[in-house]
């Protein structure tokens, strides 16, 4: 369609783009109630320090300098006349939580944007200045990903962690007072330097979109606290990332441009447990650009007609900051909404307090059904790439998972965990996510099997695939998806995580920019929250499966219809020919024994990916567990040491 008939096609309520719901000024009790929101977050650590951010403004201002002399010298490199260099200028641009005014206490991370003239090309950002950067004594742990969406130099500099991208203007000179939310900045660029350039520009347009900045802020650290706490903070994993979180907010801050955080938070869980998604949120009206590049609009373009919870970004081109959202995911999200929603309500009325809005969730107390997602690798620096390239395809598999007819919820808990030294006996590196499955229920079919195989295969061979095109897969890096109950949790994670309770302890929690950390005292290990935030590995998760059976795959086949017969009457239909995980279903409530071919504990079942070498049919018949011929009728009874083979 035309630009004209694209504005006629956009009136002002079109995406719920409306008049202010409410103007009312807040009341005494507001205040109040505010007042009491920032002591029940005080805890946490969501408010940063001067001192803290002194450092960051004083590193941010060293790294301004050195860009501004590296662009200096690349000029007279390259022959520049002198009085050219002398205005030639280059700037540090901050976006993210930084810019935003809500980077929290202990969270050292800043997103920055360097911004060169054009005789700068971005080769010359990751040698030369990559370069600079290593013979600077301040700078550690320097690295670059050239490869990525955006590429980016992480480095530490005096202790603040920097996540630095870059972008070339097509001018001669950047001056210091450069405006960057002028569409014109963005002339005969690449799609990588727009990238870049995109974070800062959000940023500011949304801090120019609210009409009170103190409320925003104040609102967003709660929102994001919550979000945390819930675990519903993770754009990599299919929730919403701080971007998206901050428009959220930044919508329920023009709806009510009046009222104080105490009453945006209760309002935010109101409007968006009831939000009509797929419709949009947007925080202006889709513009028009003479650049003609590529922007959201699902009118034009079919792929963003699939996108099941769009926010839109407000600066040139707008894109969709939650296309890695699921309908699982988002079903996630909306019921965490509608708990918000009467929490806070409870709050306001005097019957709770702000407290118990961010009580931790129960994730592993709130389904029947776990697969649990183990990456391994033999030494760190593998395990590093490894884990992080895992996490990036996890949502492959929610979608795979979410695409099987039987399931409704494939629930992924956005923290991982390191590996149960006590299940792992080979030198190695591990880390763990745990998905929590939702089925259907089944009325008419006595029995149904539940076939996973499929969908985990294809996700194992997305991810091997992907670490042979970049050239990241070593020796010794495995993925392994293993099926378990709830009950058999234990396995794999301390009693501490596990245990059901109300409150976690303020002083147990660390919370990060990327997601929430907790400690595990007992075991003298740390979780983290995504792949900024690394604790220590436990050994390879390969010993574990060995530990159950050395059968091969031969041998396994011998005893498979022996096995099933052995189960006697109460055994379940025998899985189809298919080979993997299926998870037979025998009664409404979804609580059906397991037939599994496996390689994994006594409590579940594995695919692993292109290392499945042993494997052993395995009968779960009502709480007893038939292993090569040795019934258990508790898993405690079977501890993960003993040995089993083709003899006993």
């Amino acid at each position: 369609p035309s630009s004209t008939s694209r504005q006629q096609n956009h009136p002002q309520g079109h995406y719920g783009l409306t008049s202010p719901i409410s103007l009312a000024p807040p009341s005494e009790i507001d205040h109040m109630h505010t007042q009491k929101l920032i002591e029940a977050m005080k805890p946490f650590g969501v408010f940063e320090d001067k001192e803290e951010l002194y450092q960051r403004t004083t590193v941010l201002g060293k790294l301004n300098n050195l860009v501004k002399e590296w662009i200096s010298e690349l000029a007279e490199s390259k022959n520049l006349p002198p009085s050219i260099i002398e205005h030639l200028g280059g700037k540090i641009f901050t976006f993210g939580s930084y810019r935003l005014g809500v980077h929290t206490k202990g969270s050292s991370d800043i997103d920055a944007l360097c911004v060169a003239p054009s005789h700068v090309e971005r080769s010359d950002f990751f040698q030369s200045f990559f370069e600079k950067l290593k013979n600077q004594e301040e700078v550690k742990n320097l690295r670059a990903i050239e490869d990525a969406y955006v590429p980016v130099i992480k480095f530490d500099f005096d202790g603040i962690e920097i996540d630095l991208v870059f972008a070339k203007l097509s001018m001669p000179t950047v001056s210091d007072d450069l405006d960057l939310r002028d569409d014109s900045c963005l002339r005969s660029l690449d799609i990588r330097c727009i990238r870049s350039l995109n974070g800062s520009r959000v940023t500011d347009e949304i801090l120019r979109l609210v009409p009170n900045l103190e409320n925003f802020r104040l609102t967003l650290r709660a929102i994001k606290l919550w979000a945390k706490r819930r675990g519903v903070y993770s754009n990599i994993l299919g929730f919403l990332g701080g971007v998206s979180w901050a428009m959220l907010v930044a919508r329920i801050c023009q709806l009510y441009p009046n009222a104080l955080a105490s009453t945006l938070v209760n309002k935010f869980f109101l409007i968006f447990s009831k939000w009509d998604w797929p419709k949009p949120v947007l925080l202006k009206r889709l513009e028009e650009s003479f650049l003609n590049l590529p922007v959201w609009d699902p009118r034009v373009n079919p792929s963003d007609r699939y996108h099941v919870m769009p926010i839109i970004t407000p600066a040139y081109p707008q894109q969709n900051s939650t296309y890695n959202v699921s309908t699982s995911t988002r079903a996630v999200m909306v019921e965490e909404f509608q708990r918000g929603l009467e929490v806070t309500d409870e709050i306001l009325k005097g019957k709770s307090d702000w407290s118990k809005l961010f009580e931790p969730l129960n994730f592993f107390q709130k389904y029947k059904h776990y697969i649990v997602l183990t990456a391994s690798a033999f030494t760190e620096e593998h395990h590093l790439n490894w884990i992080g390239l895992v996490e990036s395809k996890i949502r492959v598999l929610v979608g795979n998972l979410e695409r099987n007819e039987f399931i409704t919820i494939a629930h992924v808990q956005p923290q991982s965990f390191p590996g149960n030294e006590n299940l792992y006996e080979q030198s190695g590196y591990v880390s763990m996510w745990f998905l929590g499955l939702v089925f259907k229920k089944v009325e008419s079919a006595e029995k149904t099997n539940v076939d996973l195989t499929h969908g985990i295969q294809s996700f194992t061979d997305t991810v091997y695939r992907q670490a042979s095109a970049l050239n990241i897969l070593k020796e010794g890096m495995k993925i392994e998806a293993t099926y378990v109950k709830r009950k058999q949790l234990h396995y794999f994670l301390p009693a501490e995580t596990l245990q059901k309770r109300k409150k976690q302890r303020v002083s147990d929690i660390s919370q990060g920019n990327s997601g929430l950390q907790c400690k595990r005292s007992s075991l003298g290990e740390s979780c983290w929250g995504s792949s900024k935030d690394r604790g220590p590995r436990a050994p390879s998760h390969s010993s574990l499966l060995n530990k159950i059976s050395k059968l091969d795959t031969s041998a396994a086949e011998t005893e498979r219809d022996v096995q099933c017969q052995s189960c006697g009457a109460n055994s379940v239909a025998e899985p189809s020919s298919s080979k993997g995980l299926c998870v037979p279903v025998t009664d409404p409530k979804m609580e059906a024994t397991v037939a599994l071919r496996t390689s994994a504990p006594p409590t579940g079942c594995t695919i692993s990916g292109y290392d499945m070498v042993s494997q052993l049919r395995t009968c779960f018949v009502q709480g007893q567990h038939k292993l090569s011929g040795t019934l258990i009728t508790d898993p405690k009874s079977a501890p993960p040491k003993q040995h089993h083979s083709a003899a006993s």
